[in-house]
Protein backbone atom coordinates (compact mmCIF):
# COMPACT_ATOMS: atom_id res chain seq x y z
CA UNK A 1 0.00 0.00 0.00
CA UNK A 2 2.78 2.49 -0.42
CA UNK A 3 2.19 3.13 -4.29
CA UNK A 4 0.19 6.48 -4.26
CA UNK A 5 -2.48 5.80 -6.93
CA UNK A 6 -3.40 2.82 -4.74
CA UNK A 7 -3.57 4.65 -1.80
CA UNK A 8 -5.63 7.18 -3.05
CA UNK A 9 -8.00 4.19 -4.58
CA UNK A 10 -8.40 2.55 -1.21
CA UNK A 11 -9.00 5.66 0.17
CA UNK A 12 -12.05 6.84 -2.44
CA UNK A 13 -13.39 2.53 -1.75
CA UNK A 14 -13.49 3.44 2.11
CA UNK A 15 -14.96 6.95 2.06
CA UNK A 16 -18.08 5.37 -0.44
CA UNK A 17 -18.52 3.48 3.08
CA UNK A 18 -18.68 6.50 5.26
CA UNK A 19 -21.71 7.28 5.88
CA UNK A 20 -23.77 3.67 6.09
CA UNK A 21 -21.04 2.99 8.42
CA UNK A 22 -21.65 5.66 10.55
CA UNK A 23 -25.03 5.00 10.91
CA UNK A 24 -24.53 1.37 11.70
CA UNK A 25 -22.19 3.16 14.32
CA UNK A 26 -24.59 5.60 15.26
CA UNK A 27 -27.66 3.14 16.00
CA UNK A 28 -24.54 0.72 17.83
CA UNK A 29 -23.72 3.92 20.15
CA UNK A 30 -26.32 6.22 20.51
CA UNK A 31 -24.01 9.58 20.36
CA UNK A 32 -23.03 10.83 17.01
CA UNK A 33 -19.67 11.97 18.19
CA UNK A 34 -18.31 8.01 19.19
CA UNK A 35 -19.89 7.18 15.83
CA UNK A 36 -17.82 9.08 14.01
CA UNK A 37 -14.46 8.47 15.89
CA UNK A 38 -15.70 4.90 15.78
CA UNK A 39 -15.38 5.14 11.56
CA UNK A 40 -12.44 7.05 11.44
CA UNK A 41 -10.96 4.03 14.24
CA UNK A 42 -12.37 1.75 11.73
CA UNK A 43 -10.32 2.95 8.83
CA UNK A 44 -6.99 3.45 10.79
CA UNK A 45 -7.07 0.05 11.33
CA UNK A 46 -8.60 -1.00 8.11
CA UNK A 47 -5.25 0.65 6.90
CA UNK A 48 -3.13 -0.59 8.92
CA UNK A 49 -4.64 -4.38 7.95
CA UNK A 50 -4.91 -3.96 4.54
CA UNK A 51 -1.99 -5.61 3.30
CA UNK A 52 -3.64 -8.61 4.88
CA UNK A 53 -7.01 -8.53 3.42
CA UNK A 54 -6.95 -11.55 1.06
CA UNK A 55 -10.50 -10.76 -0.58
CA UNK A 56 -12.33 -13.38 0.58
CA UNK A 57 -15.23 -10.92 1.04
CA UNK A 58 -15.80 -7.60 -0.04
CA UNK A 59 -14.50 -4.59 1.30
CA UNK A 60 -17.99 -4.12 2.62
CA UNK A 61 -18.22 -6.70 4.97
CA UNK A 62 -14.94 -6.22 5.94
CA UNK A 63 -15.00 -2.20 6.87
CA UNK A 64 -18.42 -3.67 8.86
CA UNK A 65 -16.50 -6.19 10.99
CA UNK A 66 -14.25 -4.02 12.03
CA UNK A 67 -16.92 -1.14 12.63
CA UNK A 68 -18.24 -4.51 15.13
CA UNK A 69 -15.21 -4.64 16.75
CA UNK A 70 -14.45 -1.30 17.32
CA UNK A 71 -18.30 -0.74 18.64
CA UNK A 72 -17.74 -4.24 20.76
CA UNK A 73 -14.96 -2.64 22.53
CA UNK A 74 -16.49 0.61 23.22
CA UNK A 75 -19.55 -0.97 24.47
CA UNK A 76 -17.62 -3.23 26.48
CA UNK A 77 -16.10 -0.72 28.30
CA UNK A 78 -19.54 0.29 29.64
CA UNK A 79 -20.55 2.85 27.33
CA UNK A 80 -24.46 3.10 27.21
CA UNK A 81 -26.49 5.94 26.59
CA UNK A 82 -30.18 6.71 27.79
CA UNK A 83 -32.54 9.21 27.75
CA UNK A 84 -34.23 10.79 30.85
CA UNK A 85 -37.26 8.36 30.40
CA UNK A 86 -34.52 5.30 31.10
CA UNK A 87 -32.95 7.16 34.32
CA UNK A 88 -35.66 8.65 35.96
CA UNK A 89 -39.85 8.98 36.88
CA UNK A 90 -41.77 12.01 35.12
CA UNK A 91 -41.56 14.98 37.79
CA UNK A 92 -44.64 17.57 37.87
CA UNK A 93 -43.59 20.81 37.23
CA UNK A 94 -44.17 22.50 40.34
CA UNK A 95 -42.04 20.50 42.24
CA UNK A 96 -39.50 19.97 38.93
CA UNK A 97 -36.03 19.98 39.81
CA UNK A 98 -33.41 20.46 37.11
CA UNK A 99 -30.63 17.69 37.81
CA UNK A 100 -27.75 17.56 35.41
CA UNK A 101 -26.40 14.59 34.28
CA UNK A 102 -22.53 13.92 32.40
CA UNK A 103 -22.44 14.20 28.75
CA UNK A 104 -21.69 10.24 28.41
CA UNK A 105 -24.91 9.37 29.76
CA UNK A 106 -27.53 10.76 26.92
CA UNK A 107 -28.17 9.67 23.65
CA UNK A 108 -27.46 11.95 21.07
CA UNK A 109 -29.04 13.36 17.89
CA UNK A 110 -27.57 13.26 14.64
CA UNK A 111 -27.94 14.99 11.57
CA UNK A 112 -29.74 13.10 8.75
CA UNK A 113 -26.96 13.68 5.85
CA UNK A 114 -24.06 11.77 8.79
CA UNK A 115 -26.03 8.74 8.84
CA UNK A 116 -28.75 7.83 5.88
CA UNK A 117 -27.30 7.39 2.52
CA UNK A 118 -28.93 8.68 -0.34
CA UNK A 119 -30.94 5.97 -2.14
CA UNK A 120 -34.01 5.87 -4.95
CA UNK A 121 -36.07 3.61 -3.25
CA UNK A 122 -38.64 5.40 -0.40
CA UNK A 123 -39.05 2.54 1.22
CA UNK A 124 -35.75 1.50 2.18
CA UNK A 125 -35.22 5.26 2.83
CA UNK A 126 -38.08 5.18 5.78
CA UNK A 127 -37.09 1.83 7.03
CA UNK A 128 -33.64 3.72 7.04
CA UNK A 129 -34.94 7.17 8.94
CA UNK A 130 -37.46 4.64 11.53
CA UNK A 131 -34.02 2.96 12.20
CA UNK A 132 -32.36 6.30 13.36
CA UNK A 133 -35.58 8.00 15.20
CA UNK A 134 -34.43 8.89 18.90
CA UNK A 135 -37.08 5.92 20.79
CA UNK A 136 -35.74 3.00 18.24
CA UNK A 137 -32.17 3.84 19.05
CA UNK A 138 -32.98 4.33 22.69
CA UNK A 139 -34.53 0.97 22.66
CA UNK A 140 -30.90 -0.44 21.01
CA UNK A 141 -29.16 0.55 23.80
CA UNK A 142 -31.03 -1.87 26.39
CA UNK A 143 -29.61 -5.15 24.16
CA UNK A 144 -26.23 -6.95 25.06
CA UNK A 145 -24.19 -5.79 22.33
CA UNK A 146 -23.84 -8.43 20.38
CA UNK A 147 -27.48 -8.50 20.20
CA UNK A 148 -27.78 -4.92 19.15
CA UNK A 149 -25.09 -5.90 16.44
CA UNK A 150 -27.27 -8.77 15.27
CA UNK A 151 -30.62 -7.08 15.13
CA UNK A 152 -28.99 -3.77 13.24
CA UNK A 153 -27.35 -5.92 10.55
CA UNK A 154 -30.46 -8.28 9.85
CA UNK A 155 -33.75 -5.85 10.37
CA UNK A 156 -32.29 -2.77 9.62
CA UNK A 157 -29.13 -3.69 6.89
CA UNK A 158 -31.22 -7.06 5.74
CA UNK A 159 -27.46 -9.31 5.75
CA UNK A 160 -28.49 -13.10 5.54
CA UNK A 161 -27.98 -14.94 8.96
CA UNK A 162 -24.98 -16.56 7.45
CA UNK A 163 -23.60 -13.30 6.47
CA UNK A 164 -23.94 -12.18 10.07
CA UNK A 165 -22.22 -15.47 11.53
CA UNK A 166 -19.61 -14.93 9.20
CA UNK A 167 -18.71 -11.16 10.51
CA UNK A 168 -19.22 -12.14 14.25
CA UNK A 169 -17.19 -15.48 13.61
CA UNK A 170 -20.12 -17.58 14.75
CA UNK A 171 -22.98 -20.06 14.24
CA UNK A 172 -26.09 -19.30 12.25
CA UNK A 173 -27.89 -21.06 14.88
CA UNK A 174 -26.51 -18.63 17.42
CA UNK A 175 -27.39 -15.77 15.15
CA UNK A 176 -31.05 -16.70 14.94
CA UNK A 177 -31.20 -16.97 18.47
CA UNK A 178 -29.91 -13.40 19.36
CA UNK A 179 -31.74 -11.74 17.50
CA UNK A 180 -34.97 -13.55 18.45
CA UNK A 181 -33.97 -12.61 22.27
CA UNK A 182 -33.38 -9.28 20.46
CA UNK A 183 -36.72 -8.74 19.35
CA UNK A 184 -38.11 -9.81 22.32
CA UNK A 185 -36.36 -7.77 24.27
CA UNK A 186 -37.45 -4.56 22.08
CA UNK A 187 -41.22 -5.76 22.43
CA UNK A 188 -40.98 -5.16 25.80
CA UNK A 189 -39.80 -1.83 25.31
CA UNK A 190 -43.55 -0.27 24.43
CA UNK A 191 -42.07 1.26 21.00
CA UNK A 192 -44.70 3.93 20.04
CA UNK A 193 -45.21 3.78 16.42
CA UNK A 194 -44.25 6.88 14.36
CA UNK A 195 -45.83 8.23 11.37
CA UNK A 196 -43.96 8.08 8.41
CA UNK A 197 -42.30 11.65 7.27
CA UNK A 198 -40.47 10.61 3.97
CA UNK A 199 -41.52 13.47 2.68
CA UNK A 200 -43.79 15.32 5.41
CA UNK A 201 -47.45 14.36 4.31
CA UNK A 202 -50.02 18.22 3.99
CA UNK A 203 -50.96 17.32 7.49
CA UNK A 204 -47.71 16.84 9.13
CA UNK A 205 -46.27 19.83 7.22
CA UNK A 206 -49.33 22.14 8.75
CA UNK A 207 -49.06 20.52 12.27
CA UNK A 208 -45.04 21.59 11.84
CA UNK A 209 -46.26 25.16 10.51
CA UNK A 210 -48.66 25.77 13.74
CA UNK A 211 -46.32 24.40 16.24
CA UNK A 212 -43.73 26.73 14.36
CA UNK A 213 -46.47 29.75 14.56
CA UNK A 214 -47.80 28.82 18.26
CA UNK A 215 -43.83 28.36 19.52
CA UNK A 216 -42.67 32.08 18.10
CA UNK A 217 -45.95 33.82 19.44
CA UNK A 218 -45.71 32.00 22.74
CA UNK A 219 -48.98 30.73 22.44
CA UNK A 220 -48.86 28.27 24.64
CA UNK A 221 -52.95 27.66 24.82
CA UNK A 222 -52.43 27.14 20.90
CA UNK A 223 -49.59 24.81 21.18
CA UNK A 224 -50.98 22.13 23.89
CA UNK A 225 -53.67 21.37 21.22
CA UNK A 226 -51.09 20.15 18.88
CA UNK A 227 -49.69 17.76 21.63
CA UNK A 228 -51.15 14.27 22.27
CA UNK A 229 -52.10 13.88 25.90
CA UNK A 230 -49.89 12.29 27.13
CA UNK A 231 -47.00 13.57 25.17
CA UNK A 232 -43.06 14.41 26.56
CA UNK A 233 -40.50 17.23 27.17
CA UNK A 234 -37.43 16.06 28.04
CA UNK A 235 -34.19 18.54 27.96
CA UNK A 236 -30.90 16.69 28.09
CA UNK A 237 -28.63 17.34 29.65
CA UNK A 238 -31.02 17.55 32.34
CA UNK A 239 -32.34 14.17 33.68
CA UNK A 240 -36.10 15.94 34.24
CA UNK A 241 -38.89 15.44 31.76
CA UNK A 242 -42.30 15.92 32.08
CA UNK A 243 -45.66 14.74 30.65
CA UNK A 244 -48.86 15.85 29.44
CA UNK A 245 -50.77 19.14 28.40
CA UNK A 246 -51.08 20.46 31.98
CA UNK A 247 -47.57 19.71 33.22
CA UNK A 248 -45.63 20.65 29.57
CA UNK A 249 -47.95 23.96 29.71
CA UNK A 250 -47.32 25.04 32.80
CA UNK A 251 -43.28 24.52 32.58
CA UNK A 252 -43.28 26.89 29.73
CA UNK A 253 -45.08 29.71 31.58
CA UNK A 254 -43.34 29.43 34.19
CA UNK A 255 -40.04 27.71 34.58
CA UNK A 256 -39.50 28.27 30.90
CA UNK A 257 -40.68 31.33 30.39
CA UNK A 258 -37.24 32.78 28.96
CA UNK A 259 -38.05 31.00 26.03
CA UNK A 260 -40.79 33.81 24.87
CA UNK A 261 -39.99 35.56 21.83
CA UNK A 262 -37.86 32.89 20.72
CA UNK A 263 -37.08 32.46 17.10
CA UNK A 264 -37.15 28.78 15.25
CA UNK A 265 -35.35 27.41 12.36
CA UNK A 266 -36.13 23.77 10.63
CA UNK A 267 -34.15 21.46 10.17
CA UNK A 268 -34.34 17.18 10.52
CA UNK A 269 -32.61 15.08 12.80
CA UNK A 270 -32.82 11.19 13.40
CA UNK A 271 -34.77 11.30 10.45
CA UNK A 272 -37.09 13.66 12.53
CA UNK A 273 -38.47 16.72 11.86
CA UNK A 274 -36.34 19.58 14.40
CA UNK A 275 -35.96 23.05 14.91
CA UNK A 276 -33.17 25.15 16.16
CA UNK A 277 -34.11 27.49 18.82
CA UNK A 278 -32.61 30.86 19.49
CA UNK A 279 -33.83 32.71 22.46
CA UNK A 280 -33.70 36.36 23.17
CA UNK A 281 -30.67 38.16 24.20
CA UNK A 282 -30.44 38.15 28.28
CA UNK A 283 -28.47 41.46 27.84
CA UNK A 284 -31.54 43.58 25.95
CA UNK A 285 -29.49 44.23 22.85
CA UNK A 286 -30.97 43.23 19.63
CA UNK A 287 -31.09 39.64 18.09
CA UNK A 288 -30.83 35.91 19.18
CA UNK A 289 -29.02 33.37 20.85
CA UNK A 290 -28.82 29.30 20.35
CA UNK A 291 -31.13 27.84 23.01
CA UNK A 292 -32.49 24.19 21.75
CA UNK A 293 -31.99 22.00 19.08
CA UNK A 294 -35.53 20.74 18.89
CA UNK A 295 -36.44 17.04 18.25
CA UNK A 296 -40.17 16.47 17.60
CA UNK A 297 -41.65 12.93 17.09
CA UNK A 298 -45.07 12.61 15.89
CA UNK A 299 -47.86 10.16 16.13
CA UNK A 300 -51.14 9.95 14.90
CA UNK A 301 -51.30 13.42 13.74
CA UNK A 302 -50.11 14.56 16.89
CA UNK A 303 -46.67 15.80 18.73
CA UNK A 304 -46.16 12.64 21.60
CA UNK A 305 -42.56 13.95 21.99
CA UNK A 306 -40.50 17.46 22.54
CA UNK A 307 -36.99 17.01 22.85
CA UNK A 308 -34.71 19.51 23.68
CA UNK A 309 -31.37 18.89 23.71
CA UNK A 310 -29.52 22.13 25.80
CA UNK A 311 -25.80 21.51 24.63
CA UNK A 312 -26.17 24.26 21.54
CA UNK A 313 -22.23 24.54 21.89
CA UNK A 314 -22.52 20.65 20.56
CA UNK A 315 -25.58 20.90 18.43
CA UNK A 316 -25.49 23.61 16.27
CA UNK A 317 -22.28 23.45 14.37
CA UNK A 318 -22.80 19.36 13.89
CA UNK A 319 -26.15 20.36 12.51
CA UNK A 320 -24.71 24.08 10.72
CA UNK A 321 -27.01 26.22 12.30
CA UNK A 322 -26.10 29.66 12.82
CA UNK A 323 -24.33 31.29 15.95
CA UNK A 324 -26.70 33.39 16.10
CA UNK A 325 -29.60 35.47 15.01
CA UNK A 326 -29.06 39.18 14.63
CA UNK A 327 -32.05 39.86 12.31
CA UNK A 328 -35.59 39.83 13.41
CA UNK A 329 -36.30 37.88 10.10
CA UNK A 330 -33.39 35.84 9.83
CA UNK A 331 -35.34 32.87 10.58
CA UNK A 332 -37.40 33.27 8.24
CA UNK A 333 -35.03 34.00 5.04
CA UNK A 334 -33.20 30.75 5.95
CA UNK A 335 -36.24 28.76 6.55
Amino acid sequence: MTDLATANDLDAAMDRHRVELTGYCYRMLGSSFDAEDAVQDTYIRAWRAYEKFEGRSSLRSWLYRIATNVCLDLLNAGNKRARPMDLTAPQHQASAVLNERPEVTWLEPVPDGRVLPQTADPAEMALAKESVRLAFVAALQHLPAKQRAVLILREVLAWKADEVAALLETTVASVNSALQRARATLAGQGLRESDPADPLDADQARLLEQYLSAFEAYDITRLTTLLHEDAVLSMPPFDLWLRGHEDIAAWHLDQGIGCKGSRLIPTTANGLPAFGQYRPREDGKPGHVPWALQVLEISNGKIVGLNAFLDTARWFPLFDLPEQLDEPDEAEQRA
